[in-house]
């Protein structure tokens, strides 16, 4: 395939293409492949190649599936692929080579996927921005001197490059939400487990965690969901059921909703001017499109909040940590973890069980009002970030102090997290570019596993500001 016919699709434009006879699973993986060999060196996204792998599953039997024969990337984070390797964007984790598929990956597998390789992510997923000692800072098509953001921003940079039309991503503090944001793509974090994390062992971050993907359009996003977000036996946060398929959802109106908005930030310091601007310019649009639009925060205690989850997440930090030592059979020496990771390692090993029980506790008192709010209204709009995205080594987890990073990060990345201690579904939308043609991403969060109302509203929202045929500057 030509570029232009390869990357003017999305997945499920791919799929339909195979679907015809149009096109073989074995030529978009080379297609693919042709994309990362170009621009890979630009950007760092894709840190794994697995391209023998994937030649043997484009030229097999592969899956009827919703993506069939669509080249497809992993981030290097959490999930497990049989006979790859999972570094963690770590050196201390850097020869650890999988045995088998975890469930999700295999739920890929079954949508018809064909695995090219794995995507760039800080140490541990802890920052929102990709950079690190061992597998280096990934860069933004857009302009490669920013950053692609954090942690799956290898995802994010490549899916935006055109490389692949989808990839896997994840999110416990934003880390779906903020690359989308920063490379101008669809990113939903889904309801808590309603992308289920078992059966692969434990249940990592006490929920607050998931799966999904980036993607160009929210078709893809909807579609990839239908097929991966099915109950699991035993999940301990079983999402409600969904009324009907999600691509179903895209294509009906979301009707008159009332969406509240706001630009508050826990430190309570406004935003970047032009993140401001593009907020009340999407606030304006709602509006025009007949929805009930009022200013109103989450007024949640955002001091109490962060106080509960310190404890909690210190704790599960110094568990995942302690079942990787378990893993490589020793404790990381002083070299082989980053200044950031051994902070959060010591910490979290401070924490007693009292205190990080206590965090979960509080958090779900907490959560409660959150939630409480949402029957007041159905959908609530806020930017993603509170600046557009900064320079690599702006957040440098590597060369600056700890507390520098979480000061700066603080300030670039105020929004995402309480949803994640909610679970609720929340989605970053392309709709605003900075002055200097930047994405600009606004996040959109719906009521307790209601991500059709999320789909609706981001169907309308793209056919009224279409995003897909925007073009970075690392493209083709």
């Amino acid at each position: 395939m030509t570029f232009p016919t390869y990357a003017d699709h999305d997945g499920l434009g791919l799929a339909d293409l195979v679907a015809k006879g149009e096109v073989t699973p074995a030529e978009l993986a080379e297609a693919a492949i042709e994309r990362i060999e170009q621009h890979n060196p630009a950007l760092n996204a894709v840190v794994f190649k697995g391209y023998d792998d994937a030649r043997k599953a484009a030229a097999g039997a592969l899956p009827d599936g919703p993506f069939k024969g669509v080249p497809f990337l992993i981030k290097d984070l959490g999930v497990t692929v049989a006979g790859w390797p999972r570094t963690s964007g770590s050196k201390f984790a850097a020869h650890i080579v999988d045995h088998e598929d975890s469930g999700l990956v295999r739920r890929y597998r079954q949508a018809g996927l064909v695995f090219l390789g794995k995507t760039n992510t800080p140490e541990y997923g802890i920052t929102g921005t990709t950079e690190s000692a061992l597998l280096g800072p990934c860069r933004n098509p857009w302009n490669p001197e920013h950053i692609a953001g954090g942690s799956s921003g290898g995802s994010a940079a490549a899916v935006a490059a055109g490389m692949v039309p989808v990839a896997h991503a994840s999110d416990g503090l934003g880390s779906i939400r903020i690359p989308a944001a920063c490379c101008g793509l669809v990113g939903l974090k889904v309801t808590r487990d309603r992308n289920p994390n078992l059966p692969d062992g434990f249940d990592y971050a006490q929920g607050l965690v998931v799966d999904h993907i980036v993607s160009r359009t929210v078709r893809d996003s909807a579609a990839m969901l239908d097929h991966t977000g099915l109950p699991e036996p035993a999940s301990p946060y079983p999402a409600p059921p969904k009324a009907d398929l999600y691509m179903n959802e895209i294509g009906r109106s979301p009707g008159r909703l009332k969406i509240a908005w706001s630009s508050e930030t826990p430190r309570g310091k406004p935003i970047d001017p032009e993140v401001q601007a593009a907020l009340e310019a999407t606030a304006a649009l709602l509006k025009d499109l007949g929805h009930e639009v009022v200013p109103q925060g989450l007024g949640v205690d955002y001091r109490a909040l962060y106080a509960a989850r310190a404890p909690l997440s210190g704790a599960n930090f110094a568990a995942g940590i302690q079942r990787l030592i378990d893993e490589v059979g020793r404790e990381p020496e002083p070299h082989e973890l980053e200044p950031l990771t051994w902070a959060s390692l010591k910490g979290g090993r401070k924490v007693t069980g009292a205190e990080a029980l206590w965090g979960l506790q509080q958090l779900r008192m907490l959560n409660r009002g959150v939630l409480a709010l949402f029957e007041t209204f159905e959908v609530y709009l806020t930017p993603v970030m509170g600046t557009a995205p900064p320079k690599i080594g702006h957040i440098d987890p590597v060369g600056l102090e700890p507390r520098e990073v979480n000061r700066r990060q603080a300030e670039v990345f105020p929004f995402t997290p309480p949803f994640n201690f909610t679970g609720q579904p929340s989605i970053s939308l392309p709709l605003a570019w900075s002055k200097d043609g930047l994405p600009i991403g606004m996040m959109l969060t719906a009521r307790y596993a209601d991500e059709a109302t999320l789909f609706r509203l981001a169907a309308q929202l793209e056919k009224e500001c279409p995003w897909k045929d925007r073009r970075p500057a690392v493209w083709g």
